[in-house]
């Protein structure tokens, strides 16, 4: 029979039935087998909290120890004396103690492992790993020795501040387990490449790890075990500080870590599926050099009415775009521009992903109530010139930014659409009142990130026409120009490019359409106009569309038209782009007779417009 603090039940057929049925009597998670055989090791041999032997007298297991607090694996049989017990021994001692349950006869298997062997001394030092390469995907597990993948020493790496000392520790450690030293090599391979997001994802027989690249998602890796699921998504949610027993909703938490004399954040999110745990973490480099607006946008033009409108005194921008487009970069390099002693500036954001000398920037704490209208009601309070609000994402936010817009203060957000257009649209949708829009709005600015084509493999060639219609483009009107494509072609084999590992594509560069209220523009807001006659509006003065910037740096070199139709090719977009041209040639360019609005071509000579 096993006891639960409630009442006997039958002896189950299986491990994991008899954890799930204690799980269901006393309505609290289990910990898993592997869950403490991969992260009690280290505690338990170190003496965490209580000398060895006392931990194994109890028959209770140290998991993980942060700030003071220790959380212990106790036999799911105590009962409440037994746990208020070590509660009170682990406080005299220091820590104040989290417990989690687990099966007695797991608790006594991993209680009763043997501490690894010191490793032999090694000669060299671990060398700096070489930049990931786009190749055939490498085994991230031939050399840790974990049961089931590849023969080899046990080596774990001490969790420690900086990771390339844990990788450098690798080759000598012998106090840890070796899933701390696999969880490292992924962070560290992602840092090393450029990546800015890694996928852990559970399948049916494997688990699986991607990068995201150039915002493109890619496997360098081949699939791990699906055995070894669990330990890796616990060491993932143990680093970020979170509930390792809790596989039922989805966690939210950060892991901090130093990387070649900078910091890294990694932001963990954690989502229950259907085979285990997805981990998704977004790589931010808080220590990375600001780009100016130089850097980012290449359109003179554009790069002018971004500085026009970042340099009013008062009145709000909006920058749309979907996740990962560089909206937060291009709000810095506005606020970088503005950054001077004589103005204050607040931001609030969630989480801050840049550090800016002289400026005050809050983190948005909801576990506290400290959310973004919250912070932007307290700004209102510290006389204020210029603030930046990460995200709008409901109304209480919107409305507490607009009302700091008409009351003198110059307010940067960002807000998730698809064009500029579409973000008056967004805005009515969360019940902020058309009028309050029209009033404060300075300009919206869409943008996207495109791959930057290879220079140093790209490939010339000549579009068919059919290739450009696709585009709008005629190929009479596009003699002058040298298009290019990637170079993919040895991408899995040896000897491919250098600069890019074969990818085609190094680096990315950024796409924008720039809105600017007019009397008009804000005239038909306020009359609740839909959004197809406010981008003609928008057109009319000017605008560029996303699809026009995109071409135009195709026309300059610096990507390629299958990445333009990737990103930036809708039917909406194709249209506004088609408007936008027929706006600037109301003249033929062949008889110079004057030409009606809708006309696609000159009825006269019958050129094309």
């Amino acid at each position: 029979m096993t006891l639960t603090p409630s009442r006997p039940v039958p002896e189950a057929s299986s491990e994991e039935q008899q954890r799930l049925e204690v799980e269901l009597l006393v309505g609290e998670p289990v910990l898993q087998a592997t869950e403490l055989q991969t992260l009690g090791q280290d505690l338990l041999f170190r003496g965490k909290g209580l000398p060895e032997a006392r931990w194994r007298e109890l028959g209770a297991l140290p998991l993980q120890e942060a700030k003071g607090r220790l959380v212990v694996a106790v036999p799911s049989n105590w009962g409440a004396q037994q746990r208020q017990s070590l509660s009170e021994e682990l406080q005299r001692a220091g820590f104040n103690a989290e417990l989690k349950l687990a099966l007695a006869t797991n608790l006594t298997t991993a209680l009763t492992a043997k501490a690894p062997t010191p490793a032999p001394e090694v000669s060299k030092p671990a060398q700096p790993r070489p930049p990931a390469s786009f190749n055939a995907p490498r085994s991230l597990t031939k050399d840790l020795g974990i049961p089931g993948t590849a023969e080899g020493q046990l080596q774990e790496v001490a969790d420690v501040e900086d990771l390339e000392i844990n990788a450098a520790a690798a080759s000598s450690s012998a106090n840890a387990s070796p899933i701390i030293s696999l969880v490292d090599r992924i962070l560290i391979e992602a840092l090393t490449s450029g990546a800015s997001d890694i996928h852990v994802e559970p399948q049916e027989n494997t688990l699986e790890i991607r990068f995201r690249l150039d915002g493109v998602l890619q496997k360098h890796f081949e699939d791990l075990p699906k055995s070894l699921t669990p330990a890796v998504t616990s060491r993932i949610k143990i680093m970020a500080e979170l509930d390792i027993a809790e596989r039922r909703l989805p966690q939210d938490g950060r892991i901090r870590r130093m990387f070649r004399g900078r910091k890294m954040d990694f932001r963990v999110s954690t989502l229950p599926s259907r085979n285990g745990e997805k981990i998704c973490l977004r790589l931010l480099d808080s220590g990375a050099t600001q780009l100016g607006l130089e850097s980012l946008i290449t359109d003179a033009d554009a790069r002018r009415t971004l500085r026009e409108l970042g340099s009013k005194p008062y009145g709000m921008i909006l920058v749309t775009g979907p996740t990962g487009s560089g909206k937060s970069t291009t709000l810095y390099a506005l606020l970088a521009e503005r950054n001077d002693p004589g103005i204050n500036i607040s931001t609030v954001e969630d989480p801050i992903e840049y550090t800016l000398h002289g400026i005050t920037q809050t983190q948005v704490n909801r576990e506290k109530g400290l959310d973004f209208s919250t912070a932007l009601r307290a700004f209102m309070r510290q006389d204020p010139d210029v603030l930046l609000v990460g995200e709008t994402r409901d109304l209480e936010t919107a409305k507490t930014a607009i009302e700091a817009a008409l009351t003198g203060h110059l307010v940067m957000t960002t807000l998730h659409c698809n064009d500029a257009a579409s973000a008056i649209a967004r805005l009515d949708e969360m019940g902020v009142e058309p009028f309050m829009v029209s009033a404060s709005l300075l300009g919206i600015v869409s943008q996207r990130l495109l791959r930057r084509v290879c220079t140093a493999c790209r490939i010339s060639y000549t579009p068919n026409p059919e290739e450009l219609a696709r585009f709008g483009l005629l190929s009479s009107h596009e003699t002058t120009v040298t298009f290019f494509k990637a170079n993919t072609q040895n991408r899995n084999q040896e000897g491919c490019c250098p600069a890019c590992s074969g990818a085609g594509y190094k680096g990315r560069i950024g796409v924008y359409e720039i809105l600017r209220m007019t009397d008009t523009l804000a005239a038909a807001v306020a009359k609740r106009q839909p959004t197809d006659v406010l981008r003609r509006m928008a057109l009319e003065n000017g605008m560029k569309t996303l699809l026009g910037y995109g071409l135009q740096l195709v026309r300059e070199g610096h990507t390629t038209l299958a990445e333009v139709e990737r990103m930036l090719l809708t039917d909406s977009g194709l249209e506004a782009e088609r408007r936008s041209k027929s706006l600037s040639t109301l003249t033929c360019s062949n008889c110079g007779a004057g030409l009606h609005d809708d006309w696609l071509e000159c009825p006269y000579c019958l050129t094309s417009r």
